[in-house]
C-alpha cells in the first residue's frame, strides 16, 4: 500500500467525516456505560499540516483551515457552530504547542471520549502503524493491531462492552473497495447488530457510487442513513468531488444534525462556493 493520508489530512472529506464522528461520540458519551471504537484503517493518528506531504497538496486550506477561520470570524451559523464546537475544539487542542497539526480519527476519538471507553485501531502499514504507536500507543485505553481492517471486523466484533462504533475508512487505492465495503458492512452487522457502523467513501465515479448505494440498500439493514457532501459540480474519475458516509444505527438526532452542519459547511468547502449536501434514509427505520 502506497497511500499516505498525510497528503490529504484536514481536507474537505476529513472535515465532513470527522464532524459526523464527533457527533456520534457525543451521543455515545451520554450514557455512563463504556463503549468501544473499532477503527479498521486507522492511519498515523496525527498529521502535520506544515509537513512536506500536506504542503504539496494544500488540501487542508480548503478544508479545516477554512472552517476554523469562519468559526473564529463568527460567520458560521450559530446552530452549526454549536454542533461543531467539540470537533473544532479538539483540533485546536492539538495545536497548543504551536504546530499546525490535525487529528486523524484515532486522535479525535480519544480526545472526545471518557476514561472508561476502549479503542481498537487496525493499521497494516508498518510505517503508519509506528507513527500511530508513537502518538497514541501509550494511552491505556488503546490497542493497536498490525492487522488488515477487513479481518479486524471478523476478529473483534461484537465488543465486550456491547455498545460502540465501527469506523471503516479504507484508502480506496485498490479495485473492489466498494464491494469490500458492502461485504464489511454485512459482516459487521451480523456480529454487532446493535452497534453504530460508519462507512466512508469518496465520490468520484457517479456510476460506482450509485451502484454502491443500491448494494447497501439491498442488504435491507434497518436504520441506514446516507450522508453526502459535494465539493465540486464538475466531476472526473480521478478527482475527488465529494465525500459520503453510510451510517447504520445512527443516533436518532444525527440526520438533523448533519443537515445543519453540512448546509453551513457546503459554501466553505465547495470549490465553487455552492456545495450540495444530501442526507436521506436508504432503508426504513429512521
Amino acid at each position: 500500500m502506497n497511500y499516505r493520508h498525510s497528503f490529504h489530512a484536514g481536507n474537505p472529506a476529513d472535515v465532513m467525516k470527522h464532524a459526523a464522528l464527533a457527533r456520534v461520540l457525543a451521543y455515545l458519551n451520554k450514557k455512563e456505560n463504556a463503549y468501544r471504537v473499532l477503527d479498521t484503517h486507522a492511519g498515523a493518528g496525527l498529521y502535520d499540516l506544515d509537513g512536506a506531504n500536506a504542503q504539496r497538496t494544500l488540501e487542508a486550506d480548503a478544508g479545516i483551515e477554512a472552517v476554523l477561520a469562519a468559526d473564529l470570524a463568527g460567520t458560521l451559523p450559530k446552530p452549526a457552530a454549536a454542533l461543531l464546537a467539540p470537533y473544532l475544539d479538539a483540533v485546536r487542542a492539538t495545536r497548543a504547542g504551536g504546530r499546525r497539526l490535525y487529528p486523524g480519527s484515532p486522535a479525535l476519538a480519544l480526545a472526545l471520549s471518557r476514561p472508561q471507553d476502549r479503542f481498537l485501531f487496525c493499521e497494516l502499514h508498518k510505517e503508519e502503524r509506528a507513527k500511530l504507536e508513537k502518538r497514541v500507543g501509550e494511552d491505556h485505553r488503546v490497542k493497536i493491531l498490525p492487522q488488515d481492517g477487513w479481518q479486524g471486523i471478523a476478529a473483534h466484533l461484537p465488543p465486550r462492552e456491547r455498545r460502540g462504533l465501527v469506523l471503516v475508512d479504507p484508502p480506496f487505492e485498490e479495485p473492489g473497495e466498494f464491494q469490500r465495503l458492502v461485504a464489511g458492512l454485512e459482516a459487521a452487522y451480523q456480529r454487532f447488530a446493535t452497534g453504530i457502523i460508519m462507512l466512508w467513501y469518496p465520490i468520484k465515479d457517479l456510476k460506482a457510487v450509485d451502484a454502491f448505494r443500491r448494494d447497501v440498500a439491498r442488504l435491507g439493514l434497518p436504520k441506514t442513513l446516507r450522508v453526502e457532501l459535494d465539493f465540486a459540480t464538475v466531476r472526473s474519475l480521478d478527482v475527488l468531488s465529494g465525500s459520503g458516509l453510510i451510517i447504520v444505527n445512527p443516533p436518532f438526532t444525527l440526520a438533523d444534525e448533519m443537515r445543519t452542519i453540512l448546509n453551513a459547511l457546503a459554501p466553505l468547502l465547495a470549490r465553487d462556493g455552492q456545495g450540495r449536501a444530501r442526507v436521506s434514509w436508504l432503508t426504513p427505520g429512521g
